[in-house]
């Protein structure tokens, strides 16, 4: 190996959720000698941890935390909010997140699904399946922080921020290392992959994990093509005061302009009745919307939404975000795979995208620990291709289904009216309908 590359066991590209939940999920796996992963975490925003020394991109996960500590990195968590599975929050309770997290996640207890002008609805609620709560919704940034502050004392997990990478070499190289069988010595090939950084760096790792967004470079430098489909919408995105408390509950309603959903908020000594608003509609309806101000808003989100929650008292910061349908048309390359965004965005209709991108995560650190167990090569061509299997039919039914319900809840024509409303009613009462969606709605 040359003098100039670093070794390591794992690189992640990305230290955004599914990158630092990626490396906490590794931390504390052991190889067959006993020592822990080494784990480099490759991140394009830069950090307050390293403006001291401003040659300095490698840095330690303990000065990252502190960094955050001071809501210095926000920028690798935006201030969306996400709704948790019952499911996601388990695992995250798993890895030392949720003791970090859960005083501002709120759970939802009810789920109120209506069709605005029309007879259907349906009606979950937690107790009737047997847990205290169906998910919990929180800021996007929270669950970060939570994740770098459980980071912080995992040794083995080095940052390079702020870096990128501009060039993977995916071929063997040429050492040479025994291989003991039957008292024979053979000689085989010690395939890793190479990552050349945009400091200069040049790391070497057994498997290369693409944490790295929608718009992976990784991705891109392995060629992997995608499938895209713009929807034609945009998100608005909100914090809601109203003058009703939200007693645990969330909505789905679906309007003639799109489905609204109000999910409810941890309340705050400025605003006790919160809600974070996800409006989905055309780009056109949310320029008129946008120029609105706070009291024109609240009174066009009133008429949408209805008085389930009562009048709405404050609006928060609007933002909007392009609908956009990515899937990579392969999970895996030579010691490669897409992990969360990088393989898969999708409508936010059934906040199923974060738990989604969990679950390649879990799924992921399962396999390398099985390797491991069995003193296996981690970026085997072996553990890659379980990894695709396995995680297409999850992929596939969950995309499915919002995509089912993006073209059934935004079509007013009168059959499909008449459709989803027979359907919402025909969910609310007959219970294996009803428990299988709620299942995989929770994670499971």
């Amino acid at each position: 190996m040359s003098n100039n590359k670093k070794p390591f066991d794992i690189i992640i590209s990305g230290g955004g959720l599914s990158g630092s939940l990626m490396a906490l999920s590794l931390a504390d796996l052991t190889k067959p000698d006993g020592s822990l992963l080494s784990i480099a975490i490759i991140e394009a925003n830069k950090s307050e941890a390293n403006k001291a020394e401003t040659n300095k991109s490698e840095i330690s996960a303990l000065e990252v935390h502190k960094a955050a500590q001071h809501n210095n990195i926000i920028p690798l968590f935006d201030d969306r909010v996400l709704a948790l599975s019952h499911a996601s929050a388990k695992y995250l309770e798993s890895v030392n997140v949720w003791q970090h997290i859960s005083a501002d996640a709120c759970a939802i207890e009810k789920i109120d699904i209506s069709d605005r002008g029309h007879y259907g609805k349906a009606r979950i609620e937690a107790q009737e399946h047997r847990v205290s709560a169906l998910g919990y919704v929180i800021a996007m940034a929270k669950i970060g922080q939570g994740q770098l502050k459980a980071l912080a004392t995992k040794d083995n997990v080095q940052w390079f921020s702020p870096d990128t990478i501009t060039n993977i070499d995916w071929q063997p190289n040429n050492a040479l290392i025994p291989e003991h069988n039957n008292g024979l010595v053979n000689t085989v090939k010690n395939s890793v992959v190479d990552v050349t950084l945009s400091s200069g760096d040049i790391l070497q790792a057994s498997l290369l994990l693409a944490c790295d967004g929608a718009n992976s470079p990784c991705r891109q430098l392995a060629n992997i093509d995608v499938n895209k489909s713009d929807y034609q919408q945009v998100a608005l995105i909100a914090n809601v005061a109203t003058k009703k408390a939200h007693n645990n509950k969330a909505f789905e309603r679906f309007t003639e302009f799109g489905p609204i959903a109000m999910l409810p908020l941890v309340a705050l000594k400025s605003a006790q009745n919160r809600c974070s608003l996800v409006w989905t509609m055309k780009a056109e309806q949310s320029e008129q919307l946008l120029s609105l101000n706070d009291d024109e808003f609240s009174h066009q989100l009133e008429l949408a939404f209805g008085s389930w929650l009562g009048e709405i008292t404050q609006v928060g910061k609007r933002d909007v975000y392009p609908l956009v349908l990515l899937q990579a048309k392969q999970q895996t390359y030579h010691r490669l795979a897409l992990i969360g965004n990088a393989s898969h965005t999708i409508h936010p209709i059934a906040g199923q995208g974060f738990n989604l991108g969990l679950r390649d995560v879990q799924l992921m650190a399962s396999l390398i620990e099985e390797q491991l167990n069995n003193q296996a090569d981690i970026g085997s061509f072996t553990l890659l291709n379980e990894y695709s299997q396995k995680r297409e039919q999850d992929q596939k039914q969950i995309i499915t289904l919002t995509d089912s319900l993006v073209t059934l809840f935004a079509n007013n024509l009168p059959p499909l009216v008449a459709g989803r409303n027979t359907g919402l009613k025909v969910m609310n009462y007959f219970q294996p309908l009803k428990r299988t969606l709620v299942n995989k709605l929770m994670g499971y």
